[in-house]
């Protein structure tokens, strides 16, 4: 079993150049997700304890299988694409997608994409293949199957070491998650020739100080289809959560909003 190590994680969120400004907020927050994957262990032993072992790891299966085959349908009606996705550093995303159908798999290849770039604009290869778990998961017919690993069992990933979608150390990483997720995202949805780009960005929004740390995404726009409109003022992709009320940001914050409104000519 592990030792929650408070202090030693708490010496190194102070020590640094630039030290953590709550780390006891900080620290909650990792034992709020140590309770949460906790919890999981234990609805999982008493699932067990219900209907036997075999029986809950055949239930697993089901789902991973089930999803795969519905990926694998979808894979039977796409065809081959490629996409180019530009960001404003000049740097790029490149993604192709080629189906074999006699094998009902495809191949996703990031082949062209830049190299690691001297910003925070890189991702972690982990981050790319949510990217692409997410995008494959929406494309299915069926809405009822839960996000699993199984979306990916028909799919073969390239993701070329050194550039900017699976850097090497010390690459500065924190805006993939962020920012680069977004447009990953949508240079597969144009690669399919399935939707327009979306936003392309998460619209971080945060202030703070030694006592307050706010953090917002703010919502944009969703890109059309071939069958319908796009939408204003909605998260979209990686960044699909919801809005802070401005009643609970003024109550909880030192800041009034001046207003709440969709800016005129902002594109959504």
């Amino acid at each position: 079993k592990g030792v929650f190590q408070e202090q030693a994680l708490r010496e190194a969120l102070l020590g640094a150049k630039f030290p953590a400004r709550n780390p006891t907020q900080n620290i909650a927050d990792l034992r709020a997700q140590l309770a949460a994957n906790q919890k999981g262990v234990q609805e999982i032993r008493r699932a067990m304890d219900l209907f036997g072992v075999e029986v809950v790891h055949a239930y697993m299966k089901h789902v991973q299988d089930n999803a795969e085959e519905q990926v694998r349908r979808f894979l039977g009606c796409l065809e081959d694409g490629y996409f180019e996705y530009p960001n404003d550093d000049g740097s790029r995303i490149c993604a192709r997608i080629t189906v074999d159908r006699a094998a009902r798999s495809a191949t996703v290849d990031f082949t062209g994409t830049s190299e690691q770039q001297p910003n925070n604009f890189n991702a972690p290869s982990a981050v790319c293949r949510a990217a692409v778990l997410y995008v494959f998961r929406t494309m299915v017919e069926d809405d009822s199957i839960p996000l699993n690993e199984g979306c990916l069992k028909p799919l073969r990933l390239v993701i070329p070491r050194g550039s900017m979608l699976s850097p090497v150390y010390p690459a500065a990483v924190v805006a993939g998650n962020v920012e680069t997720s977004q447009a990953i995202t949508d240079c597969l949805y144009g690669a399919m020739g399935a939707l327009a780009a979306a936003q392309g960005t998460m619209n971080n929004l945060t202030f703070g100080d030694g006592t307050y740390q706010y953090y917002e995404t703010i919502s944009g726009g969703s890109g059309a289809g071939p069958s319908f409109a796009g939408t204003d003022a909605v998260q979209t992709h990686m960044t699909n959560s919801r809005l802070t009320d401005p009643e609970v940001l003024e109550l909880r914050f030192p800041v009034l909003v001046q207003s709440f409104a969709v800016r005129a000519g902002s594109g959504g």
